[in-house]
């Protein structure tokens, strides 16, 4: 791994620590040529126009012509983007994703009609379609499309909004160049020698034992952010704008009403996860006082909500030992799918492990129906928290393996909501195979105070921050305006809310609520909180039972996007409609904070 007193370049980094994406595309002049294959395709699109409903043989035609564009243009979006990510102020790649981009609103243009012409058909046509086998690839996508009737507009206002695509992703991808490449957050003394201060490397900072050391980087990294904050408030405005304006434009009450309905999500379980957790607040407050209390602190401050209760265990993990730790936990759900996961994480390369200049910061997992599932981090060896990443990434890909194996590709994407329940089940796992192999009530302590401090991250900050994107929405369908002042105080009061009396806020720390990346995805983060309580009531199922429990779970891994996420869950085990989920993950997170008191003596 590279020297960490510097960020190394892109081209400094081994090639065993990057992924291999040649399962989309072997070369950059690979890809060049399928982008020609798919500005080919597009006028070919129109020969289809006007003729859905002549026979079921042009209809499957038409079917068909669009599933392999799709499949075409999802490895050639997938290959950009990945390429993007890996630095972010490298000209080639965003050319080259500018560039599919730039094609792909052109296609989404000519596509305009096809939706409102398969909402015109003939109900007695469609329905023949849908009951005959020559369709069945399809009966899914057609049944879910259907839904969308009364929001599908007319076939010129549909090219208009397909035409907007590309500018509508503006503000989130300027906000990614910011924090990503033109912010200098600078350096820090460090009793080891200067360190750079990063979006990857500030969180090392905040878990450093040295309070002044926190301190330090804490105000360093804001003042980044002060600097902005009027283009950071613009920005995310505009983000919140546009979320309204495609909500209006298409007929739905609100934003938050558009971004629940594709995955039949009714608003009311968003509004029982924020209800939920706001009666479970006091537990969360009781557990910060125990932290003021086992860090010796007459003050909480920002700074000190992320380092750990209890010392993690001494020493570094190598990537390599990172894995073979999460492979050992997750061999309750069975030697198949921890020898792919073993593969894809190692010799596979389906890993990009290291921060390099430029590079995405944090983690993600994204793969394509015809390529391997690929996986971004930005390991750390000293960080017990990535080792945890890995087992949470690993759990989306190997979602998608199963998915995609599972199901044709326009029914193989499974959403959101259901991805954030692979992926935290696995850190279930993980954390009762290392807590229950641990050598003594220290190790134990540690892993306690991580199992807690994850929690508060998906439980109740996701759901802290979902309540302020609602508010910011709501706040714009009023014709109120999203200034720096309005967004910062409306952040502020939910600091207030949950972190309770024992935390002393500073006056930068509402500019948290302009530097979170998810916003730019309005709704997304809620399914943060309600996967986290899904992911323990399954892990519980799966630990506790046998081969019936863990073959209900892989039916849920397998079902993609064959079914809402509700129903796809009900066939795990766990039913989200209700609020008993949530209420189980809020009494986990207090048995776990008395059992962590115990342990530390207070």
């Amino acid at each position: 791994m590279s020297d960490e007193r510097r960020v190394p370049l892109r081209s400094e980094q081994a090639k065993t620590d990057t992924w291999d994406l040649s399962s989309l595309y072997e070369s950059e002049a690979a890809w060049e040529r399928g982008l020609v294959e798919f500005v080919a395709m597009i006028p070919g699109i129109e020969d289809f126009k006007g003729v859905l409903g002549a026979s079921k043989e042009s209809f499957a035609r038409a079917l068909a012509y669009y599933r392999d564009f799709g499949v075409l243009a999802e490895r050639l979006q997938v290959y950009a983007s990945l390429r993007q990510s890996e630095d972010q102020g490298e000209g080639s790649s965003r050319g080259r994703y500018s560039r599919f981009v730039s094609a792909a609103t052109r296609a989404e243009a000519a596509w305009a009609w096809l939706e409102p012409e398969i909402m015109e058909l003939d109900e007695s046509f469609a329905a023949s379609c849908l009951a005959d086998p020559g369709f069945a690839e399809c009966e899914v996508f057609l049944r879910k499309l259907l839904r969308f009737k009364p929001h599908i507009l007319s076939e010129a206002e549909e090219r208009l909004l397909a035409l907007q695509a590309e500018s509508a992703a503006v503000a989130g991808d300027a906000f990614s160049v910011l924090v990503d490449v033109d912010l200098d957050f600078g350096e820090l003394s460090t009793p080891e020698g200067t360190r750079p201060l990063t979006q990857s490397s500030y969180q090392s900072f905040m878990r450093s034992p040295d309070r002044s050391l926190r301190r330090a980087a804490y105000f360093q990294f804001y003042r980044g952010f002060e600097s902005h904050k009027n283009v950071l408030a613009a920005l995310y405005s505009g983000s919140v704008l546009r979320d309204k304006y495609k909500a209006r434009a298409r007929g739905f009450p609100s934003a938050r009403a558009a971004a629940l309905f594709p995955d039949d999500v009714s608003e009311a379980v968003y509004d029982n996860l924020v209800a939920t957790i706001s009666a479970n607040l006091p537990v969360l407050h009781a557990y910060y006082e125990l932290r003021k209390a086992a860090l010796g602190l007459d003050e909480l401050r920002h700074y000190d909500l992320y380092v750990p209760l209890a010392p993690e265990p001494s020493g570094r993990r190598s990537y390599a030992q990172a894995v073979a730790s999460v492979a050992s936990a997750l061999s309750p759900l069975g030697a198949d799918y921890v020898s792919v996961l073993r593969t894809g994480l190692l010799e596979g390369r389906w890993v990009d492990r290291y921060e390099n200049k430029g590079k995405d910061s944090g983690a993600f997992s994204a793969g394509s129906f015809t390529g391997d599932p690929f996986i971004l981090l930005n390991y750390k060896e000293d960080v017990l928290h990535d080792v945890f990443t890995i087992a949470h990434e690993g759990g989306h890909s190997m979602h998608s393996w199963y998915s995609r194996r599972s199901n044709p590709f326009l029914c193989s994407r499974y959403t959101i909501f259901e991805a954030e329940v692979a992926s935290t089940f696995n850190e279930q796992l993980l954390f009762r195979y290392l807590y229950d192999s641990a050598a003594d009530d220290a190790e134990r302590a540690s892993l306690a105070s991580a199992r807690l401090d994850g929690l508060v991250s998906t439980l109740f900050r996701q759901t802290m921050f979902a309540e302020f994107e609602l508010k910011a929405h709501e706040m714009a369908e009023a014709e109120e305006p999203l200034t720096v002042g309005s967004l910062r105080s409306e952040y502020r009061k939910l600091l207030e809310k949950y972190f309770g009396k024992a935390i002393v806020l500073e006056e930068v720390s509402d500019l948290e609520g302009l530097r979170i990346p998810h916003f730019y995805n309005a709704f997304y983060v809620y399914k943060y909180a309600t996967g986290i309580s899904a992911s323990i009531a399954l892990s519980r199922c799966v630990l506790s039972g046998g081969m019936s429990e863990r073959e209900d779970y892989f039916a849920f891994l397998r079902s993609g996007g064959s079914r809402f996420p509700i129903e796809s869950l009900k066939l795990a085990g766990v039913d989200m409609s209700n609020p008993a989920p949530v209420e189980a993950a809020c009494k986990e997170f207090a048995d776990w904070s008395s059992e962590l008191k115990r342990m530390l003596r207070l």
